[in-house]
């Protein structure tokens, strides 16, 4: 399987690419990494150097990648933080350049606009144009919670409201939604659950809540969904796989203390997670 990541990229630590290339290769997927920016390391220090790269670029890329005559081996697009609407449009250029070399490839979006506590902390005009754009043309997103919201129209304090806002989006194009992290009145409060749905079902994973605030997990997580998926043509077997994946690199990640998650040190992990967890249909 070959997978084309259009993400930012960190030297030190791992977000973006350099939170999701490793996992997909750890299963056994090639993976062609086109970095948006290049930083020593995430934003959340507060300090970094490096640069943002723009959409002319990311289209040279790929067209030096098409010039190898590999395009109609491609798999799937799997695309992040997109720093603005012009990375964006580039980003969209390039799956269709994908699908057009193979009509069988997947585009996975995971469309970072904000987080519960931060609100919206991307780019004007981002919001709208994962609406409006980029969720329309994928076959799978991965939001977090505030993501469905906002990409909704509806808030979603409960189970029976996560399914109105899973329809909605469902509407707007996308096959298959991974909701990466989901607090309802239902989640027991040492207990944060996730969500797979396909439009003909749903299924929840609910794992211990971890004492732990890190970047790059849902990099981490919609890679590994995205791979299990296309595997298995199920995303309930996809979700349990990649929620037991995941759940193993931040225990792990905790128990170290570490700031960074631990990729490197639990690559075991992604491919023969410690503790197993089982979807329950909604």
């Amino acid at each position: 399987m070959n997978i084309l990541s259009i993400q930012s990229h960190v030297a030190y630590g791992h977000v973006g690419n350099a939170s999701a290339v490793f996992p997909m290769q750890r299963l056994g997927c090639e993976v062609w990494p086109i970095h948006t920016v290049q930083f020593s390391n995430h934003t959340g220090y507060g300090q970094w150097t490096g640069r943002v790269f723009d959409g002319p670029m990311i289209e040279e890329l790929v067209d030096g990648i098409a010039a190898r005559g590999v395009l109609p081996r491609c798999d799937g697009v799997l695309s992040g933080y997109m720093g603005s609407a012009d990375i964006g449009t580039a980003i969209l250029r390039s799956v269709q350049r994908v699908r057009e070399a193979n009509p069988k490839a997947v585009y996975c979006c995971d469309p970072v606009i904000g987080d519960v506590g931060r609100g919206v902390f991307v780019r004007p005009g981002i919001p709208e144009f994962m609406r409006e754009q980029a969720i329309r043309v994928a076959d799978i997103i991965t939001p977090n919670q505030f993501e469905l919201e906002l990409l909704s129209g509806m808030a979603c304090p409960s189970v029976d409201r996560i399914t109105p806002a899973l329809a909605a989006v469902h509407a707007l194009g996308p096959r298959v939604i991974l909701l990466t992290s989901m607090l309802t009145q239902e989640t027991p409060e040492d207990s944060i659950d996730m969500l797979a749905s396909d439009g003909t079902g749903a299924w929840r994973v609910r794992t211990p809540r971890l004492e732990i605030s890190v970047n790059g997990a849902g990099d981490a997580v919609a890679a590994l969904f995205m791979v299990h998926w296309m595997r298995t043509g199920s995303a309930a077997e996809a979700l349990g796989l990649a929620s037991s994946s995941i759940y193993g690199l931040l225990r792990r990640t905790a128990e170290a203390g570490s700031r960074e998650i631990l990729t490197v040190a639990a690559q075991d992990e992604f491919v023969s997670p410690s503790r197993r967890f089982t979807p329950e249909p909604l």
